[in-house]
Protein backbone atom coordinates (compact mmCIF):
# COMPACT_ATOMS: atom_id res chain seq x y z
CA UNK A 1 0.00 0.00 0.00
CA UNK A 2 0.92 3.62 -0.51
CA UNK A 3 0.29 5.29 2.84
CA UNK A 4 0.32 9.02 3.52
CA UNK A 5 1.13 10.15 7.05
CA UNK A 6 -0.38 13.61 7.42
CA UNK A 7 2.03 15.33 9.80
CA UNK A 8 3.72 18.70 10.19
CA UNK A 9 6.64 17.10 12.02
CA UNK A 10 8.46 14.39 10.04
CA UNK A 11 11.07 14.25 12.82
CA UNK A 12 8.56 13.58 15.60
CA UNK A 13 8.63 10.20 17.35
CA UNK A 14 5.04 9.28 16.46
CA UNK A 15 5.49 10.16 12.78
CA UNK A 16 8.77 8.26 12.55
CA UNK A 17 7.33 5.23 14.36
CA UNK A 18 4.41 5.02 11.93
CA UNK A 19 6.73 5.52 8.95
CA UNK A 20 9.08 2.73 10.05
CA UNK A 21 6.23 0.37 10.97
CA UNK A 22 4.62 0.82 7.55
CA UNK A 23 7.94 0.35 5.81
CA UNK A 24 8.80 -2.79 7.79
CA UNK A 25 5.45 -4.33 6.83
CA UNK A 26 6.19 -3.86 3.13
CA UNK A 27 4.31 -0.65 2.43
CA UNK A 28 5.42 2.64 0.89
CA UNK A 29 4.90 5.40 3.46
CA UNK A 30 5.31 9.12 2.85
CA UNK A 31 5.03 12.06 5.23
CA UNK A 32 2.85 14.87 3.86
CA UNK A 33 2.65 18.30 5.48
CA UNK A 34 -1.11 18.71 5.45
CA UNK A 35 -1.03 22.50 5.71
CA UNK A 36 0.53 22.65 2.24
CA UNK A 37 -2.21 20.56 0.64
CA UNK A 38 -4.67 22.40 -1.59
CA UNK A 39 -8.18 21.00 -2.07
CA UNK A 40 -9.68 21.52 -5.52
CA UNK A 41 -13.36 20.81 -6.24
CA UNK A 42 -15.29 20.89 -9.49
CA UNK A 43 -18.15 19.00 -11.14
CA UNK A 44 -17.70 15.25 -10.51
CA UNK A 45 -14.04 15.66 -9.61
CA UNK A 46 -12.03 16.26 -6.46
CA UNK A 47 -8.26 16.73 -6.37
CA UNK A 48 -5.58 17.36 -3.78
CA UNK A 49 -2.51 19.34 -4.86
CA UNK A 50 0.77 19.22 -2.97
CA UNK A 51 3.09 21.71 -4.59
CA UNK A 52 3.08 20.76 -8.28
CA UNK A 53 1.94 17.20 -7.53
CA UNK A 54 -1.55 15.69 -7.59
CA UNK A 55 -2.05 13.27 -4.67
CA UNK A 56 -4.11 10.55 -6.32
CA UNK A 57 -2.12 7.38 -5.63
CA UNK A 58 -2.56 6.76 -1.89
CA UNK A 59 -4.47 3.76 -0.57
CA UNK A 60 -4.70 5.07 2.99
CA UNK A 61 -3.91 8.12 5.10
CA UNK A 62 -2.95 8.37 8.77
CA UNK A 63 -3.89 11.83 10.05
CA UNK A 64 -1.69 13.40 12.74
CA UNK A 65 -3.56 16.69 13.02
CA UNK A 66 -2.63 19.31 15.62
CA UNK A 67 -5.40 21.01 17.57
CA UNK A 68 -4.63 24.46 16.13
CA UNK A 69 -5.31 23.29 12.55
CA UNK A 70 -8.30 21.04 13.22
CA UNK A 71 -10.57 22.77 10.66
CA UNK A 72 -8.08 22.44 7.80
CA UNK A 73 -7.15 18.90 8.83
CA UNK A 74 -10.76 17.76 8.93
CA UNK A 75 -11.43 19.31 5.52
CA UNK A 76 -8.44 17.51 4.03
CA UNK A 77 -9.44 14.17 5.56
CA UNK A 78 -12.94 14.66 4.14
CA UNK A 79 -11.46 15.31 0.69
CA UNK A 80 -9.48 12.06 0.86
CA UNK A 81 -12.57 10.19 2.08
CA UNK A 82 -14.70 11.50 -0.80
CA UNK A 83 -11.94 10.43 -3.21
CA UNK A 84 -12.27 6.87 -1.89
CA UNK A 85 -9.09 6.81 0.19
CA UNK A 86 -9.27 5.06 3.57
CA UNK A 87 -8.50 7.33 6.52
CA UNK A 88 -7.47 5.97 9.91
CA UNK A 89 -9.47 8.85 11.42
CA UNK A 90 -12.76 10.12 10.05
CA UNK A 91 -13.24 13.83 9.48
CA UNK A 92 -16.42 14.01 11.56
CA UNK A 93 -14.84 12.00 14.37
CA UNK A 94 -11.96 14.48 14.49
CA UNK A 95 -14.36 17.41 14.79
CA UNK A 96 -16.45 15.70 17.48
CA UNK A 97 -13.48 14.77 19.66
CA UNK A 98 -11.62 18.08 19.32
CA UNK A 99 -14.61 20.09 20.48
CA UNK A 100 -14.27 19.58 24.24
CA UNK A 101 -17.77 20.79 25.03
CA UNK A 102 -19.41 18.67 22.33
CA UNK A 103 -17.37 15.66 23.38
CA UNK A 104 -18.55 15.92 27.00
CA UNK A 105 -22.14 16.49 25.88
CA UNK A 106 -22.07 13.31 23.79
CA UNK A 107 -20.41 11.23 26.50
CA UNK A 108 -22.65 12.52 29.28
CA UNK A 109 -25.84 11.96 27.29
CA UNK A 110 -24.76 8.36 26.62
CA UNK A 111 -24.22 7.61 30.30
CA UNK A 112 -20.43 7.53 30.19
CA UNK A 113 -18.88 8.72 33.46
CA UNK A 114 -17.38 12.21 33.21
CA UNK A 115 -16.41 14.86 35.77
CA UNK A 116 -19.34 17.18 36.51
CA UNK A 117 -18.89 20.10 34.10
CA UNK A 118 -20.49 23.52 33.60
CA UNK A 119 -20.31 25.95 30.68
CA UNK A 120 -21.81 29.37 30.06
CA UNK A 121 -21.36 31.90 27.28
CA UNK A 122 -21.45 34.79 29.75
CA UNK A 123 -19.81 34.44 33.16
CA UNK A 124 -21.70 37.16 34.97
CA UNK A 125 -22.15 34.96 38.05
CA UNK A 126 -18.93 32.93 38.45
CA UNK A 127 -19.89 31.68 41.92
CA UNK A 128 -23.04 30.11 40.49
CA UNK A 129 -21.03 28.31 37.83
CA UNK A 130 -18.66 26.96 40.49
CA UNK A 131 -21.57 25.84 42.66
CA UNK A 132 -23.03 23.87 39.73
CA UNK A 133 -20.07 21.46 39.85
CA UNK A 134 -20.00 21.09 43.64
CA UNK A 135 -17.97 24.08 44.77
CA UNK A 136 -14.30 24.68 45.48
CA UNK A 137 -11.84 23.36 44.45
CA UNK A 138 -12.59 23.39 40.71
CA UNK A 139 -10.67 22.82 37.50
CA UNK A 140 -10.94 25.62 34.94
CA UNK A 141 -10.16 24.62 31.35
CA UNK A 142 -9.78 26.69 28.23
CA UNK A 143 -11.82 25.11 25.45
CA UNK A 144 -8.83 25.42 23.12
CA UNK A 145 -6.11 24.22 25.51
CA UNK A 146 -3.90 21.15 24.84
CA UNK A 147 -1.19 19.19 26.67
CA UNK A 148 -2.35 20.58 30.01
CA UNK A 149 -1.98 24.20 28.89
CA UNK A 150 -4.89 26.40 29.86
CA UNK A 151 -5.86 24.09 32.74
CA UNK A 152 -5.98 25.79 36.13
CA UNK A 153 -6.81 24.46 39.58
CA UNK A 154 -8.99 26.93 41.48
CA UNK A 155 -8.25 26.25 45.13
CA UNK A 156 -10.29 29.06 46.68
CA UNK A 157 -13.42 31.00 45.78
CA UNK A 158 -11.99 34.47 45.28
CA UNK A 159 -9.14 33.31 43.01
CA UNK A 160 -11.40 31.02 40.97
CA UNK A 161 -14.02 33.72 40.46
CA UNK A 162 -11.33 36.21 39.43
CA UNK A 163 -9.91 33.76 36.89
CA UNK A 164 -13.34 33.17 35.37
CA UNK A 165 -14.05 36.88 35.19
CA UNK A 166 -10.66 37.52 33.56
CA UNK A 167 -11.27 34.88 30.87
CA UNK A 168 -14.73 36.32 30.27
CA UNK A 169 -13.33 39.82 29.76
CA UNK A 170 -10.96 38.60 27.02
CA UNK A 171 -13.73 36.49 25.44
CA UNK A 172 -12.08 33.13 26.14
CA UNK A 173 -14.50 30.23 26.52
CA UNK A 174 -13.85 27.91 29.46
CA UNK A 175 -15.24 24.81 31.11
CA UNK A 176 -15.56 24.53 34.89
CA UNK A 177 -15.18 20.98 36.22
CA UNK A 178 -15.31 19.32 39.59
CA UNK A 179 -11.92 18.45 41.05
CA UNK A 180 -11.49 14.70 41.59
CA UNK A 181 -9.24 14.83 44.65
CA UNK A 182 -9.11 11.08 45.20
CA UNK A 183 -7.27 10.62 41.89
CA UNK A 184 -4.19 12.08 43.66
CA UNK A 185 -2.72 13.63 40.52
CA UNK A 186 -2.94 10.35 38.61
CA UNK A 187 -4.79 9.30 35.51
CA UNK A 188 -4.82 6.38 33.09
CA UNK A 189 -4.10 6.65 29.37
CA UNK A 190 -5.63 3.84 27.30
CA UNK A 191 -4.62 3.52 23.65
CA UNK A 192 -7.47 2.14 21.55
CA UNK A 193 -7.06 0.74 18.04
CA UNK A 194 -10.11 -0.56 16.19
CA UNK A 195 -12.18 -1.31 19.27
CA UNK A 196 -9.34 -2.89 21.25
CA UNK A 197 -7.23 -1.46 24.05
CA UNK A 198 -3.73 -2.27 22.83
CA UNK A 199 -1.76 -0.50 25.59
CA UNK A 200 -2.45 1.33 28.85
CA UNK A 201 -0.41 3.20 31.43
CA UNK A 202 -0.93 5.15 34.64
CA UNK A 203 0.57 8.64 34.77
CA UNK A 204 1.43 10.47 38.01
CA UNK A 205 2.00 14.20 38.22
CA UNK A 206 5.19 15.59 39.73
CA UNK A 207 5.04 16.88 43.30
CA UNK A 208 3.02 20.07 43.60
CA UNK A 209 1.31 19.55 40.23
CA UNK A 210 -2.16 18.15 39.55
CA UNK A 211 -1.82 17.72 35.76
CA UNK A 212 -0.45 14.31 34.83
CA UNK A 213 0.72 15.10 31.30
CA UNK A 214 4.05 13.53 30.38
CA UNK A 215 4.89 16.84 28.67
CA UNK A 216 4.85 18.35 32.16
CA UNK A 217 7.25 15.86 33.72
CA UNK A 218 4.79 13.22 34.93
CA UNK A 219 6.02 9.66 35.43
CA UNK A 220 4.30 6.60 33.97
CA UNK A 221 4.00 2.87 34.65
CA UNK A 222 2.34 0.08 32.71
CA UNK A 223 -1.05 -0.97 34.12
CA UNK A 224 -3.92 -3.20 33.08
CA UNK A 225 -7.40 -1.69 33.06
CA UNK A 226 -10.16 -3.24 35.12
CA UNK A 227 -13.43 -4.20 33.43
CA UNK A 228 -15.21 -0.91 34.20
CA UNK A 229 -12.29 1.21 32.95
CA UNK A 230 -12.02 -0.84 29.77
CA UNK A 231 -15.76 -0.61 29.11
CA UNK A 232 -15.77 3.17 29.65
CA UNK A 233 -12.81 3.74 27.32
CA UNK A 234 -14.24 1.61 24.53
CA UNK A 235 -17.69 3.17 24.82
CA UNK A 236 -16.25 6.70 24.69
CA UNK A 237 -14.30 5.94 21.52
CA UNK A 238 -17.33 4.27 19.93
CA UNK A 239 -19.58 7.26 20.67
CA UNK A 240 -17.12 9.66 19.06
CA UNK A 241 -16.61 7.40 16.04
CA UNK A 242 -12.84 7.10 16.46
CA UNK A 243 -10.85 4.05 15.42
CA UNK A 244 -7.58 5.22 16.97
CA UNK A 245 -7.56 7.29 20.17
CA UNK A 246 -5.92 7.95 23.49
CA UNK A 247 -8.49 7.93 26.28
CA UNK A 248 -7.64 9.63 29.57
CA UNK A 249 -9.42 8.19 32.60
CA UNK A 250 -9.65 9.42 36.19
CA UNK A 251 -10.19 6.88 38.96
CA UNK A 252 -12.87 8.29 41.24
CA UNK A 253 -14.92 7.05 44.18
CA UNK A 254 -17.88 6.61 41.85
CA UNK A 255 -15.97 4.74 39.17
CA UNK A 256 -13.93 5.64 36.07
CA UNK A 257 -14.46 9.12 34.64
CA UNK A 258 -13.46 10.03 31.09
CA UNK A 259 -11.35 13.15 31.19
CA UNK A 260 -10.49 13.51 27.51
CA UNK A 261 -10.37 11.57 24.25
CA UNK A 262 -7.40 12.44 22.05
CA UNK A 263 -7.79 11.62 18.32
CA UNK A 264 -4.06 12.04 17.60
CA UNK A 265 -2.38 10.56 20.68
CA UNK A 266 1.37 10.66 21.05
CA UNK A 267 2.95 7.23 20.75
CA UNK A 268 6.31 7.73 22.44
CA UNK A 269 5.33 7.67 26.10
CA UNK A 270 2.97 4.73 25.93
CA UNK A 271 5.25 2.70 23.64
CA UNK A 272 8.29 3.13 25.89
CA UNK A 273 6.28 2.60 29.08
CA UNK A 274 4.41 -0.54 28.00
CA UNK A 275 6.78 -2.06 25.43
CA UNK A 276 3.87 -2.39 22.99
CA UNK A 277 4.63 -1.42 19.38
CA UNK A 278 1.54 0.73 18.98
CA UNK A 279 2.57 2.00 15.54
CA UNK A 280 2.68 -1.59 14.26
CA UNK A 281 -0.82 -2.18 15.66
CA UNK A 282 -2.06 0.87 13.76
CA UNK A 283 -0.56 -0.28 10.45
CA UNK A 284 -2.01 -3.76 10.97
CA UNK A 285 -5.45 -2.18 11.49
CA UNK A 286 -5.13 -0.17 8.27
CA UNK A 287 -4.17 -3.31 6.34
CA UNK A 288 -7.33 -5.06 7.48
CA UNK A 289 -9.55 -2.12 6.58
CA UNK A 290 -8.11 -1.49 3.14
CA UNK A 291 -8.37 -5.21 2.31
CA UNK A 292 -12.03 -5.15 3.37
CA UNK A 293 -12.76 -2.05 1.33
CA UNK A 294 -11.16 -3.57 -1.74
Amino acid sequence: MNIAILSRGPQLYSTQALFEAAKSRGHVPRVIDHLYCQMVMEDSALRIRYGNEILDHFDAVIPRIGASVTFHGAALIRQFELMGVFSAMGSDALLRSRDKLRCLQLLGSAGVGIPKTAFSNYIDAPKDLIDQVGGIPVVIKLLKGTHGLGVILGKDSSTSESILEAFDRVHEKVLVQEFIGESNGEDIRALVVNGEIVASMKRKAVAGEFRSNLHRGASAIHVKLDSREEAAALKAVEILGLKIAGVDILQSNRGPLILEVNPSPGLEGITKTTGVDVADKIISFIESQVNINK
